[in-house]
């Protein structure tokens, strides 16, 4: 495998491009093409599935800024997370934990990667965000 792309501040790798130096088969990051514009809002789902996944956690992926924004499952599922979320699950956001989560993705020839809507212990799942929400929810309640 080849990886070419650059790291940030923190030492994160923002990937460009991943090459198969057996098959040379490549996988490029395409950004958004200047002056074209976005899928609307209502429509930026459309095409993800629900899903779900539980397994144990191999590694914890990392927001620019350095907090937990996700995991990777040990057959390679990618959940992410929001920072805020992620740091309400100190315990299962960590190598070895065993996880659960349902939300929305895709799931192809390359594998599985879900925005989870609900993470937790096997059989114990909450929605993610909702406690994040409700806090923020409340701060907007003491500024009014």
């Amino acid at each position: 495998m080849q990886v070419s792309g650059w790291r940030d501040a923190g030492g994160n790798l923002t990937t460009q491009s991943i090459t198969d130096a057996r098959s040379a088969q490549q996988l490029i990051d395409q950004p958004p093409v200047p002056g074209i514009q976005p899928l609307p809002r209502e429509l930026r789902g459309a095409a993800l599935s629900r899903l779900s996944a539980q397994r144990q956690v191999a590694h914890v992926t990392m927001a620019p800024r350095g907090q937990p924004d996700g995991v990777i499952l040990s057959d390679g599922t990618v959940i992410k997370l929001s920072p805020p979320v992620a740091q309400q699950f100190p315990n299962l956001v960590q190598p070895g934990a065993t996880v659960s989560a349902q939300g929305y993705g895709t799931r192809n020839q390359y594998g599985t990667a879900l925005q989870a809507t609900s993470f937790g212990a096997p059989g114990n799942a909450e929605a993610a965000g909702c406690i994040h929400r409700f806090r923020r929810k409340q701060r907007q309640i003491h500024r009014e």
